[in-house]
């Protein structure tokens, strides 16, 4: 199939499929007028691709998704070198999960503090202090 083809199987853009073709994630053949064929398998390919993007995992890192697809696996994820960027990954999240929830108790805190300080230095001759 033509890129355009492809693109509109894989519901993305032929200028998103060059890319990918240049960073080596796509293969294509050329045709005798230049045009760049693809094989049908290259639609699961993409597909795989822009679902690994979109849960944030960075092109480099679906190099071995797509490596195990074209290893003629039903899935890209199956194979140990794809387990290994899973639990990569999964260790990122949850780094900024604890992250983001050391962040979280440092806010209470702040407004707990903001709060207390307010309530004991907010007085009936102050109303202003109250609406702020």
């Amino acid at each position: 199939m033509l890129i355009g083809e492809l693109a509109e199987h894989a519901g993305t853009s032929a200028r998103t499929l060059r890319y990918y073709e240049s960073r080596g994630l796509l293969r294509a053949d050329r045709s005798s007028n230049g045009y760049r064929t693809y094989d049908a398998a290259e639609v699961r390919v993409v597909r795989e691709i822009r679902a690994l993007l979109a849960v944030g995992f960075a092109l480099d890192d679906i190099r071995p998704f797509v490596a195990c697809l074209r290893a003629g696996n039903a899935s890209g994820d199956v194979c140990p070198d794809s387990v290994a960027v899973l639990r990569r990954k999964l260790a990122e999240v949850d780094a900024a999960v604890a992250r983001l929830g050391e962040v979280r108790e440092q806010l209470r805190t702040q407004l707990t503090h903001a709060i207390t300080h307010r309530e004991e230095t907010c007085t009936p001759q102050r109303p202003s202090c109250w609406s702020q």
